[in-house]
């Protein structure tokens, strides 16, 4: 079995978590708005991720001869561990329902700010939990700083969901108003000027519109799978905050699942190995999300159409984005618990600062925030900025475990 051993290894493995956790949500986001049902993707993405972890658990988790305080993989699974296997399991169960959440929060509320508040939820429970799970073993004068510009960035994301929600309806008013007028009844003296506004509105829609304009808007509305306009701006929040308090449980779960803080495993019976518990993790995560994805097909949410398990087989529209994201999401979480557990779970959780690769995408991909109002900029700065701070000082807090 393959073990992470020194800071610098951790580290590493925190870094490439955090390009692949930031990634993945990238590609589902974009199915989505190429309409493809989120229940058909989730379905795809959840093959892939339990596959990896399977990949993680005969490849690392077979690597050199078993040890009788860590034993290989396949030796492990036929141990009486079954109390750190449930812990292994709840973990995969609230991430599963987490990552489900999202998919709904990424089209109400946007990827940079869904990402944002969920990673800033998560590091504020889950690496308070996993400090004092971790036998404080992170420096708590580091450590808690960090936090704290979690918390803030919470409020600032809130803050720029709202602020670009309301540059959204201001462009869709001005649109239709510019519409109206164009079309209206013009007098003698204003009849040039009218004809020159109405030529002007039809150029406008004759060609590919603009990133962040009202036509932009409008027409990724009549494209994507789920719809966003008229729903309040309540429904996203909540779905995001509670997405934020599944992830902030799955990483404390798994740690206590690896190394048995409570002293649940008989006398004598190894601590699960974390590719094992990785393996437990991934399944119960599979399963969750194949019961309820299966449900949502026939009875949806969101006023999405109805689907049957027939029409998800015969749709291969992005199934190799799926399976993409998949993947990138499985080995992923894999590396952020191989780091967590040579530093420590609560600086690995470092790695929720992903919302630095998701806002990258979101920007270059998606035109989110483009032509917004400068109080919009002003706050999403702020908010990468706290993201930046909070990255680092993680990083920095990260100990070493005996």
């Amino acid at each position: 079995m393959y073990l992470v051993e020194s800071k610098g290894g951790a580290i590493a493995c925190m870094l490439l978590a955090l390009l692949s956790l930031g990634t993945w949500p990238a590609i589902l986001t974009l199915l989505e708005r190429r309409g493809r049902l989120p229940q058909h993707t989730y379905l795809d993405y959840s093959i892939t991720n339990l596959l990896a972890a399977i990949i993680i658990a005969f490849t690392f988790g077979q690597i050199g001869s078993t040890k009788p305080d860590s034993p290989n993989f396949i030796t492990q699974l036929a141990q009486d561990n079954w109390p750190s296997v449930m812990f292994a399991m709840a973990g995969g169960i609230v991430l599963s329902l987490g990552n489900l959440a999202t998919q709904y929060a990424w089209a109400l509320v946007g990827l940079s700010v869904t990402e944002v508040v969920t990673s800033s939820i998560t590091v504020v429970i889950g690496s308070t939990l996993n400090y004092f799970l971790d036998d404080k073993i992170n420096k708590a004068e580091i450590l808690f700083p960090g936090v704290a510009c979690f918390l803030i960035a919470v409020c600032l994301g809130s803050a720029v969901h709202r602020s670009n929600a309301d540059d959204n309806k201001a462009k869709l008013r001005d649109f239709e108003m510019a519409k109206q007028e164009a079309s209206g009844p013009s007098t003698e003296i204003g009849t040039n000027s009218s004809k020159d506004l109405e030529t002007n509105v039809t150029d406008e829609t004759s060609t590919k519109p603009k990133e962040g304009t009202a036509r932009f808007l409008i027409e990724l509305e009549n494209k994507r799978a789920i719809k966003v306009f008229g729903k309040r701006k309540i429904i996203g929040l909540a779905i995001t905050f509670f997405a934020g308090l599944c992830f902030s449980l799955f990483s404390p779960a798994f740690n206590l699942a690896t190394n048995d803080q409570w002293h649940r495993l008989k006398q004598g019976v190894p601590k699960l190995v974390l590719y094992t518990a990785f393996f437990y993790f991934s399944v119960s995560c599979f399963i969750i999300a194949l019961i309820l994805n299966i449900g949502f097909l026939y009875h949806p949410v969101l006023g999405l159409p109805k689907s049957s398990f027939k029409a998800y087989l015969n749709d291969w529209n992005g199934r190799y984005w799926a399976f993409l994201a998949g993947f990138l999401c499985g080995f992923g979480n894999g590396l952020q618990f191989m780091g967590g557990q040579a530093a420590g779970y609560a600086a690995a959780d470092s790695v929720q600062a992903l919302p630095l690769v998701s806002t990258f995408w979101g920007v270059v991909l998606f035109g989110e925030y483009r032509r917004s109002s400068r109080k919009t900029y002003l706050l999403l700065f702020s908010m990468l900025f706290m993201f930046i701070s909070a990255v680092a000082v993680l990083m920095a807090s990260s100990g070493h475990r005996k």
